[in-house]
């Protein structure tokens, strides 16, 4: 028999038929320093509007989704995924006060089967036009024999920029600063290892309605990452001055509060001081996790912490309102140990 690449399990023709598929979800998200169009060796995104800015920093940011993805597969829902690509990228870029430019996507599967590949690039895209990037490129490989032909992984890279001026890097961040904590649309897409322990990872089981959750269990646990470039943009275009900005990822509140913080400066955060959502409750109960635990693995239902003035704190909390998200004051910096107290 001879061989050819379909027969070792690449299917270049569902390649093509994917791209076709894709190309008016990219086209979604198009801006005009985008040069060219999908199908080219290379994106190629002009710097002219940067020119403008006195001294321009770009910004990159890359990223995964994590084991979130494995519900995906139980669920068979491939459209939402993607967003949590993009915002695990672009919410890094926010922290550092940088305006989104452009995004690429890698997903690699065990088959491309074109209507799925599509369906996680609208997710892509869906992302991208929430944080303003133009998804100017992407990389579809299929990978026989590497994994299981019903499983895929999606990462992205980020590319913003910002004027050296406004950068956000914590070093003006001093005791007695105000800490605001911004709602996250749920877990995100960190701890799923810990997720998957907790719960029975079934179809049946996640497609059943939890009252304390007012949904489903897949569909609270599969709500994409939430997206911080607007609020970000609003604080600035309100003259807020945000100190210091932690986008709360991997390691919850323990490993990243500490990251925009000055050597000498403690982050003091009260538990109470804002709504925990109920999947978090539900998540401790259930699976007998420790408190110090849940905050040193989950957002505990805040994807953003900042550190602004005092006297900038009502501004702050209406420019936020303004851009669609919710937000509470849920501490305060003091003289101390580089690190966050929880009280």
């Amino acid at each position: 028999m001879a061989l050819d690449y379909k027969k070792a399990g690449v299917d270049i023709e569902a390649g093509y038929k994917s791209v076709e598929l894709m190309k008016a979800y990219v086209k979604e998200t198009m801006r005009p320093e985008v040069l060219g169009g999908l199908g080219g060796f290379s994106g190629a995104f002009s710097l002219s509007k940067i020119k403008e800015m006195e001294d321009p920093v770009l910004l990159s940011g890359t990223d995964g989704v994590g084991t979130k993805i494995k519900l995906a597969f139980l669920m068979d829902k491939h459209d939402t995924i993607g967003i949590d690509a993009v915002a695990m990228c672009v919410n890094d870029v926010a922290c550092a006060g940088g305006d989104m430019l452009f995004f690429l996507d890698y997903i690699a599967c065990g088959k491309n089967i074109p209507e799925k590949i599509a369906a996680i690039v609208k997710g892509v895209a869906e992302g991208c036009k929430q944080s303003g990037a133009a998804l100017i490129g992407g990389e579809t490989a299929e990978h026989p024999d590497l994994m299981p032909e019903d499983e895929y992984d999606v990462a992205g890279f980020a590319v913003g920029v910002v004027d050296r001026k406004n950068m956000i890097d914590g070093s003006t961040i001093k005791a007695g600063d105000t800490l605001i904590g911004v709602a996250s649309s749920g877990v995100h897409s960190n701890g799923f290892s810990l997720v998957r322990k907790v719960f029975d990872m079934t179809a049946e089981n996640l497609n059943t309605y939890v009252d304390e959750l007012g949904a489903t269990l897949g569909e609270t646990l599969l709500t994409p990452t939430r997206i911080y470039c607007n609020m970000m943009k609003s604080l600035r275009d309100a003259g807020v001055t945000v100190k210091g900005c932690s986008h709360i990822t991997g390691g919850g509140f323990y490993e990243n509060i500490p990251r925009m913080l000055p050597e000498g400066i403690t982050a003091v955060v009260k538990k109470d001081s804002y709504d925990i959502p109920p999947i978090f409750k539900l998540m401790q109960k259930k699976g007998q996790i420790e408190e110090q635990m849940m905050y040193n693995t989950f957002n505990m239902g805040l994807g953003m912490v900042l550190a602004v003035d005092p006297s900038q704190v009502d501004a702050a909390l209406k420019a936020i309102e303004a851009a669609g998200d919710k937000a509470w004051v849920v501490g305060e910096t003091k003289s101390g140990e580089k690190k966050v107290e929880l009280i």
